[in-house]
């Protein structure tokens, strides 16, 4: 199902604006927006880029301003947003994407897509739960559990990793990590809760790899050796954000992260093969090494 018109041109106003270093006038930007097929050929209205800026202000939390100074040129006021882990960035690709595909449906069997297993009712429910600041009991089976456990949570996060939705709550005082797949009964009470304040979620996360948290393990300098190719794709995909070069020659890159080593990172590393060591620390090079000869065993 495509998507409406509007939503469309909103699309096609932030990604032309924000692709243009200098930004546009709106002169330039009517260039660009006859030649699309929504236009028709007719130029966008002054009134109707106004309305659209306020839109995707609205919608997208980007805002589009002007620079007066250098001939009333429009650019995205916080374009940093759309480099960084952000839900706009998130929406507005998702959206780019959802249109382009929409519009290639005689192509289905050439685009291979990945499930993101996710029942949207839950996310639908738990997002809600943490607008109004509403706990929520929870039926959980987590692997290798015959039996469900029932918790009275106060969700604070939702993270997506790796195709999997995960849900951060307080529970007993203490905060823990929920699968939404593993989440077999979810409800919503009347019982408000007051969310700390000062919580930040990608502080929260902010030391680690993935999802696993609270596993004891401390923040630690670790240099990784890419070789290959695996060297390129951790340029253009870093592990973290943290991650920086610190060596590099004709054959491997050496980069450094800041991070817990938890039990998901070494999954990481040791996914990654030959292509990747860990040069120190030396318990975790130990641990790797470890692992990879019971696998082989």
């Amino acid at each position: 199902m495509k998507l409406p018109q509007k939503f469309r041109e909103y699309i096609w106003l932030v990604n032309t604006i924000s692709r243009s270093p200098h930004g546009l006038t709106l002169a330039e930007l009517n260039e660009r927006w006859t030649e699309t097929e929504m236009s028709g050929g007719v130029p966008m209205a002054r009134n109707t880029f106004l309305r659209h800026k306020q839109a995707v202000e609205e919608m997208f939390g980007l805002y589009i301003e002007c620079d007066t100074r250098a001939g009333y040129r429009y650019y995205i006021g916080n374009e940093h947003v759309l480099s960084e882990n952000s839900v706009q960035n998130w929406l507005l690709s998702t959206l780019t994407v959802g249109n382009l595909l929409s519009e290639s449906l005689g192509m289905q069997h050439r685009i291979l897509l990945e499930d993101v297993g996710a029942d949207s009712r839950l996310l639908e429910q738990l997002i809600s739960a943490m607008r109004t600041s509403l706990t929520v009991r929870i039926g959980y089976q987590g692997y290798q559990r015959a039996e469900e456990h029932d918790y009275t949570a106060e969700p604070y996060c939702l993270k997506l990793f790796q195709r999997r939705w995960y849900l951060l709550a307080r529970t007993g005082g203490s905060f823990r990590v929920f699968a939404l797949d593993r989440i077999r009964r979810l409800t919503t009470t009347k019982q408000r809760f007051h969310a700390d304040p000062y919580f930040d979620a990608e502080d929260y996360f902010g030391e680690c790899y993935g999802v696993v948290v609270g596993d004891g393990s401390r923040p630690q300098r670790i240099v990784l050796r890419a070789f290959g190719r695996e060297q390129y794709a951790m340029q253009d995909l870093p592990l973290h954000h943290t991650q920086h070069i610190v060596d590099q020659t004709d054959d491997h890159t050496d980069f450094e992260v800041t991070l817990r080593p938890t039990a998901d990172f070494i999954a990481h590393l040791l996914s990654r093969g030959r292509w990747l060591k860990v040069v120190r620390p030396q318990e975790l090079a130990d641990e790797v090494r470890r692992q990879h000869l019971e696998a082989a065993e």
